[in-house]
């Protein structure tokens, strides 16, 4: 694994390069609001199915606790199947065609379950036949109106530019963008505007290679500030030299990477109806987790990390007292690290030197070092010091897992030297991570030992799972009581 560093980190260097697109609405939003509009109209189509069949038959005072309870468990199977299919995404949700189709298979299958639960739980003394059978022809013409509506109020927003792509990145030639017209951009994205970034057309090598550099590394910088989770391609097929070079200078950035269509390739194939059809893309480059793989973990992280920082509090109670004894100077020492897709953020531990250096030189710990304090000893060995991190994990800037997170000083001299450093900001730095429970932690006095580090926590992030972070925490226990490199 190997990438070119041509990228480099020049806030704000973005113009002329991009064109700036702004939205007052995320689409990242629509499939939450579409869901939610779905769970409203099937549990209110329960409530009126209950209330129109107890009426029928001269109850005028129905309990609609069972009828809301079937509502919701409806609601949750069938946004559930929805949801799988994509359809509450932007991309499909603003296209003008209502699903009919899929709503309707879905809504058959999620009826036929609710059936099947009835049946096995003897529920229907509390629920009756007569009002499911309102309630299941009554919901799917409701979720056919919500759709359409839907679709008709994101028409009239993306015409406005109210709502828009901002988690995406459209990189192209000149050429092919000026083709893009409005279809395509909503048939693409979902969209009539994006964060564009035009390369240059000169017509020499060293020129146009010099041109895409600046262009790459202006993406560079919008991806990270504006955390983009995309980026698209927009280059002629044919030229595989440009797209091998754009890929090769994009790998560092943690974000999945599709190579559009071309013009040409659009021609081929029945693109009348691309408003109503999946476009086809290829992914030249995979996000290091999926979204849905980044949330599985951030939920472990809140819910581990909140056990733990409450089990901790007498320990950093005491600690803190202890370093206030123990001699002048803070109790938490902070320091600048850079953390996923390189940005920065100042990382919390507690003293345990008399230095607290956060420049452009910072010297590693030695075994035996005197800048460590006497009751730092103590903390170093059992990694109680890093304890304070746990904020940084609750605050969203860190992982209990992942590769742990160098000064920024150490960053900028192992980038030089190792092509695929950069790749441990592909995740979020851990408190502890497999190459610190392989033993590989403490100081890097040689280049091979920072290249074992990166080796090992390379394999981590390209085979990542829950199960393996498990394994970690305990055998990262298991370490801290070896105190192996721990000085």
């Amino acid at each position: 694994m190997s990438v070119g560093s041509d990228i480099n980190e020049k806030p704000g260097d973005l113009a002329p390069a991009v064109e700036r697109r702004k939205a007052t609405f995320p689409c990242e939003s629509v499939p939450y609001v579409l869901s939610t509009a779905d769970a409203a109209v099937i549990v209110l189509s329960s409530l009126i199915g209950g209330t129109l069949y107890q009426w029928s038959i001269g109850s005028p005072t129905p309990n609609l606790l069972p009828h809301c309870a079937v509502g919701l468990l409806a609601s949750f199977i069938h946004i559930l199947r929805i949801s799988g299919g994509g359809y509450y995404d932007f991309q499909f949700a603003s296209k003008p065609r209502v699903e009919a189709v899929e709503i309707m298979v879905s809504w058959v299958s999620t009826g036929l379950l609710l059936a099947f639960f009835a049946f096995l739980l003897k529920i229907g003394v509390a629920y009756s036949r007569g009002a499911f059978v309102i309630f299941f022809f009554l919901a799917p013409a409701g979720l056919l109106g919500v759709r359409k509506i839907s679709k008709i109020v994101l028409k009239r927003a993306v015409a406005q530019g109210v709502i828009g792509r901002r988690d995406i990145v459209l990189i192209g030639d000149p050429f092919e963008l000026s083709v893009l017209e409005p279809r395509d951009l909503l048939a693409f994205f979902g969209a009539g505007d994006v964060n564009r970034f035009i390369l240059g057309k000169e017509d020499g090598p060293v020129e146009r290679e010099s041109n895409d550099i600046r262009v790459l590394n202006s993406v560079a910088n919008f991806v990270r500030e504006r955390n983009a989770r995309e980026i698209l391609l927009a280059v002629p097929w044919s030229d595989s030299a440009r797209i091998d070079f754009i890929r090769e200078h994009i790998k560092i950035l943690p974000v999945s990477v599709r190579l559009l269509p071309d013009i040409r390739v659009r021609s081929l194939t029945d693109y009348s109806s691309s408003a109503r059809q999946n476009i086809m893309s290829v992914e030249i480059l995979g996000a290091p987790l999926s979204p849905v793989e980044q949330g599985v973990k951030r939920l472990v992280d809140i819910v581990l990390a909140s056990v733990a920082l409450l089990v901790s509090v007498p320990v950093m109670l005491l600690t803190a007292i202890a370093i206030k004894l123990d001699g002048p100077g803070p109790v938490i020492f902070r320091q600048l690290r850079k953390g996923f897709n390189g940005q920065q953020f100042v990382m919390l531990k507690f003293r345990t030197m008399t230095v607290q250096e956060n420049g452009a030189e910072v010297a590693q710990a030695t075994r035996n070092d005197p800048r460590v304090t006497g009751i730092g000893k103590l903390l170093r060995a059992s990694s109680i010091d890093e304890l304070p991190q746990l904020i940084n994990v609750l605050s969203g800037e860190m992982s209990l897992i992942g590769p742990r997170p160098h000064a920024l000083a150490h960053d900028s001299q192992f980038e030089k030297i190792l092509s695929d450093y950069a790749f441990r900001h592909h995740v979020k730095p851990g408190i502890t991570g497999w190459a610190q429970c392989n033993g590989a932690r403490g100081a890097t006095p040689k280049i091979e030992h920072i290249q074992e580090r990166v080796k090992l926590d390379l394999w981590y992030i390209n085979n990542w799972s829950l199960w393996l972070d498990f394994q970690i925490l305990i055998k990262t226990f298991f370490e801290v009581l070896r105190k192996r490199n721990a000085f």
